[in-house]
């Protein structure tokens, strides 16, 4: 028998509350999927912390269980700021004590400065507004937490050194946030490596690649394409994926080395040079 060990997270405790709930008014998936004018199937995914209801489902919910707004309140709590596929991980950060990041193409995001980050919205948003700019930063801001507090955990950082030479923002923009990272590293907040170009191929050029080990729950692995993303706990899928960073990782350069080419890098930038 296999047991599910993969970490609790707030939208699973949401779901299991509402299954208590229901069991303890006597209804089934059916008759309480009746009562909110939804399907079974999605009482279900509800429960299993798959999705989340609508606030005027989560309001039904309530009248039907008559638990008085309990679930509508909840909800409000557990509405994410981020896109669907990453708001899982974004919840699992928060809880994990190892992250093993892999960076192909840009500065992972915890470690983003505000004007790198501005930069990459406006390219990803050909149409925006002020206040979705300030939205986005935000709730950027608000992930770099995993690194002020008492339980942070012990970063990993692997970065193609694309990622040094792609001037996103410009050249002051990139130069600071270069800086910014190797000052981290040095503080002995990451451990931070460098896949030089040197190397060729190496065993995670295809993809972004984030693992998170937790204390007392199985590891994840998560990896982001285009407007899509995939948080993956099979263990065999997650091995493979913990072998392709190891292996990564034996190509890179010392942390010595990699800081004194994430330093270089950020001087060419500031001088305007590639």
């Amino acid at each position: 028998m296999t047991v599910d060990r993969r970490p609790r997270t707030p939208r699973e405790k949401y779901g299991e509350e509402l299954r208590l709930r229901r069991v303890a008014a006597g209804l089934t998936q059916e008759q309480l999927g009746e009562l909110v004018v939804c399907s079974p199937t999605l009482i279900s995914h509800y429960e299993a912390g798959r999705r989340l209801p609508k606030p005027d489902d989560a309001r039904r919910i309530d009248q039907a269980l008559k638990t008085d707004g309990f679930f509508a309140r909840w909800l409000e709590d557990l509405e994410s700021k981020y896109n669907d596929c990453f708001a899982a991980v974004a919840e699992l950060e928060q809880q994990a004590t190892l992250i093993q990041q892999f960076a192909l193409a840009l500065i992972p995001g915890v470690f983003q400065t505000e004007d790198y980050a501005s930069a990459l919205f406006r390219a990803y948003r050909p149409t925006y507004t002020a206040e979705e700019l300030e939205e986005f930063l935000v709730n950027r801001t608000k992930r770099r937490r995993i690194l002020d507090g008492p339980e942070q955990p012990v970063i990993w950082t692997l970065l193609d050194e694309s990622v040094l030479r792609r001037r996103v923002g410009g050249s002051k923009v990139m130069a600071v946030q270069l800086h910014k990272i190797a000052d981290m590293a040095e503080a002995g907040r990451l451990r931070l490596h460098v896949l030089p170009f040197g190397v060729g191929a190496h065993a995670l050029q295809q993809s972004l690649l984030t693992l998170m080990s937790f204390e007392d729950s199985a590891p994840v692995a998560y990896v982001e394409g285009f407007l899509t993303g995939n948080l993956m706990d099979d263990p065999a899928l997650v091995s493979a994926s913990q072998t392709s960073y190891a292996l990564a990782l034996s190509d890179a350069l010392s942390q010595q080395e990699s800081l004194a080419a994430v330093r270089a890098a950020a001087e060419d930038h500031a001088h305007g040079e590639q």
